[in-house]
């Protein structure tokens, strides 16, 4: 299973509901468990990344270069990890759950380059976040993939609920649809466990998506 375990997936694909489900299974097995999210929202280290997301940095994604971006998530994680986690993680008998990671910046900022430019990128992140910054690996990654269209409905539910507007991520159909087909590729590079979450338009219930979960990662 690993010490650092993963969830990824566009949004609404249930990733975090899935991160938190695993950490109560785990527990309930005897296991130690930290649940961590990113973006870290209560710490000053997402700073940029806010601003990045309310569009003060330009309206789209684009506005942003997929560099710039992904030093703005670096940063959040950096901070997060050396004021919070850091201690939990080097505990021997502890399992860190995250909803996701640097893996998100994979693909999230992929999507903004040429596709000759992707293999390079990847290099440059892990290079950056893993060997440059000295984060932790990751030992598993589960990603959710959900096709941009049931995502972009979800998004849509969730935001009429609860009132609260989309980032410039979510509201940007075209690039959803970017992220959607990065995902795959680094999913394929990484060896990541990609899991599909829905039969056509219809998302598979939350019990069925955490048994696939747990049987991929052996738990």
């Amino acid at each position: 299973m690993g010490k650092l375990i993963v969830i990824e997936g566009l949004d609404g694909s249930g990733k975090g509901t899935q991160a938190a489900l695993l950490a109560e299974y785990l527990r309930g097995k005897g296991c130690r468990v930290r649940e961590i999210s990113f973006p870290d929202y209560a710490s000053d280290g997402s700073a940029l990344v806010r601003m990045y997301l309310n569009g003060e940095l330009g309206g789209s994604p684009d506005a942003t270069n997929a560099y710039a971006a992904s030093m703005f998530y670096a940063a959040d994680r950096y901070v997060s990890y050396r004021t919070d986690w850091e201690k939990d993680y080097l505990e021997p008998d502890t399992v860190v759950i995250a909803n996701r990671y640097t893996t998100a910046n994979a693909y999230h900022q992929l999507a903004k380059l040429p596709r000759d430019q992707w293999d390079g990128f990847l290099t440059w992140l892990w290079d950056f976040e893993f060997a440059r910054l000295g984060l932790p690996k990751p030992d598993a990654v589960v990603a959710l993939s959900m096709r941009p269209e049931v995502s972009r409905a979800l998004i849509e539910k969730r935001c009429a609920e609860t009132g609260v507007k989309k980032d410039i991520h979510e509201a940007d159909k075209e690039y959803l649809e970017r992220c959607y087909t990065a995902l795959h590729y680094v999913a394929e590079a990484k060896g990541w466990h990609l899991l599909e979450c829905a039969e056509g338009e219809v998302p598979h219930s939350i019990p069925v998506m955490q048994k696939k979960i747990c049987g991929v990662l052996g738990v």
